[in-house]
């Protein structure tokens, strides 16, 4: 069954490779030279990355910055001990969830008449947001409850304890969850072609193909495809290396008696301070 799936993908391939590759009525296929021709200017590259890239990595990194800041702040609120804070928050959180990110986006851009890219930042950030916020949360309730006695014991407030012991050890844990929720920000910022915003797919789909013709139609998508490949592949091998990067640290056969935990080190030297002022 291997080698037929295998035979049959392989005979798939052959068959898109040769439709494309043929000639389109009195126009040459698509991996004609004349159609890759404007590739050979170099102001093409420079205002596909200047326009393009740049502009997708601008409007992704600041809105993965701000969703990380909505993440955190979702997590603590929804984990709240006070039930007119929790309940309020997930209200909220699964109306963003539930709520289309292109459908936000309008919604930013024709009442807040925020222009375009805040519309796109603000739409991706609040939406991935409320799933970081989520995953963070996940990862507070997955933490044993000795974590938090040990900060209590230690004198801690229930603030403190969960600020300085179990968010952090949280955070580290569902890190990679968090990087491959960027992944889906990073690509979700091509909904920006709808709302006007010059990213990498208006750039080279509409800007580009309509100022050199249709006939560079293929070229410009196979380029956008790579590209976004590229910069998915690179986000999603870091994920993997995070993930693989927390799984040795935490994934240890027996803890060593000698070393305590980072968090309880902090947290305790935190407590001693405040009993020598408090003696004092």
């Amino acid at each position: 069954m291997s080698i037929v799936g295998g035979l049959l993908i392989a005979a798939g391939l052959a068959w898109v490779l040769f439709t494309l590759g043929s000639p389109k009525g009195t126009l040459p296929g698509y991996f004609d030279p004349s159609r890759w021709d404007v590739f050979a200017d170099p102001t093409t590259w420079r205002y596909i990355f200047v326009a393009g890239v740049w502009g997708t990595l601008r409007a992704a990194l600041v809105a993965s910055v701000l969703a990380i800041a909505l993440g955190i702040l979702f997590s603590l609120l929804r984990s709240a001990q006070t039930r007119w804070i929790r309940v309020p928050t997930a209200v909220v959180l699964e109306f963003v969830r539930g709520m289309p990110v292109l459908l936000m986006m309008l919604f930013i851009l024709l009442v807040f008449r925020s222009g375009s890219y805040w519309a796109v930042v603000a739409a991706l950030a609040l939406y991935n947001g409320a799933l970081i916020g989520e995953a963070l949360r996940a990862g507070l309730a997955s933490l044993p409850r000795g974590q938090r006695e040990a900060g209590l014991s230690l004198g801690m407030r229930p603030m403190q304890s969960k600020m300085l012991v179990e968010f952090p050890q949280a955070f580290r844990q569902m890190l990679p969850i968090i990087i491959a929720q960027l992944v889906v920000l990073l690509k979700d910022t091509s909904l920006g072609y709808i709302v006007g915003y010059a990213e990498l797919l208006r750039v080279n789909m509409n800007q580009l193909a309509n100022f050199y013709g249709n006939y560079y139609l293929f070229s410009f998508f196979v380029v956008t495809l790579v590209l976004y490949l590229a910069m998915n592949l690179i986000l999603s091998w870091f994920a993997r290396w995070v993930a693989r990067r927390t799984a040795s640290k935490t994934g240890r056969a027996a803890p060593d008696p000698d070393q305590e935990d980072q968090e309880l080190l902090r947290a305790k030297a935190i407590a001693e301070s405040q009993q020598s002022g408090q003696g004092a």
